[in-house]
């Protein structure tokens, strides 16, 4: 199944079979990491994987550790996906709107503030509004394609290189907004950024690798410290017996 989702759903092909009868295995190119190969962060692998071999990167521990910390300030962003796709972990139905209990379940853990990540894609749309104009007038590469996906520029880095000049200079909403947090939301509250501790939401796995790229760090601190799945919050969510 996940060679499949690799090789015919996502067009990557990271991973496929290795040796032969009792000997073959699911194996990357010379059994190197994933992190070595062209493997994007979509995370579809272990979606469909039927076994648990391969498993989304479990950062619930780092989350804990701030809310019990006295001198950390927690700050979450959730991402629009996340009010609907929550719900379905315990058991509501599918499509409902969950961002009420959502936000009083962060509360109860401990949360210090909650934000919406659209917040961050309204910027990030001005931004890219803007640079498309500047592009236009005078005379930049077009057309202009979003930056918003981390997923979709590591793809397009890997297999579309001719086509980066295309790709926008702005950041995602994730990390834009994360900026913003480190840096205008900090200045306002009178807090020292390295207190903050930025955490965001996310439906798409390939945002914990973008946390950790180069130059998301406005502030001198990263933008985004950890990046959790729906799944990875549902789970602290029932760890606390809250649902």
């Amino acid at each position: 199944d996940c060679v499949r989702v690799c090789n015919e759903i996502q067009h990557v092909g990271a991973i496929d079979f290795a040796n032969r009868g009792s000997k073959m295995i699911i194996s990357t190119a010379f059994g190197r990491d994933l992190a070595d190969t062209n493997c994007v962060n979509c995370g579809q692998c272990a979606a469909v994987c039927p076994t648990g071999a391969i498993t989304i990167k479990n950062d619930t521990h780092d989350v804990w550790e701030a809310i019990h910390d006295p001198k950390k300030r927690v700050v979450m962003q959730i991402a629009p996906a996340v009010r609907v796709a929550i719900g379905e972990a315990f058991g509501y139905e599918p499509g409902e709107n969950t961002i009420g209990k959502l936000i009083a379940s962060l509360r109860k853990l401990g949360v210090d503030a909650i934000f919406d990540t659209s917040v961050g894609a309204d910027l990030t749309i001005m931004e890219e509004a803007n640079e498309f104009l500047d592009r236009v007038q005078n005379g930049g590469v077009l057309p202009l394609i979003t930056s918003c996906s981390p997923g979709w520029v590591k793809y397009c880095e890997y297999y579309y290189p001719d086509m980066i000049p295309n790709l926008s200079t702005c950041k995602s909403p994730q990390q834009m907004f994360g900026a913003v947090l480190k840096t205008y939301y900090a200045e306002k509250m009178g807090i020292d950024p390295k207190n903050i501790v930025s955490v965001s939401i996310m439906p798409c796995t390939a945002k914990k690798f973008e946390i950790g790229r180069d130059n998301e760090n406005a502030s001198g601190y990263p933008d985004v410290d950890i990046s959790l799945t729906t799944r990875e919050l549902a789970r602290m969510i029932k760890k606390s017996c809250l649902s």
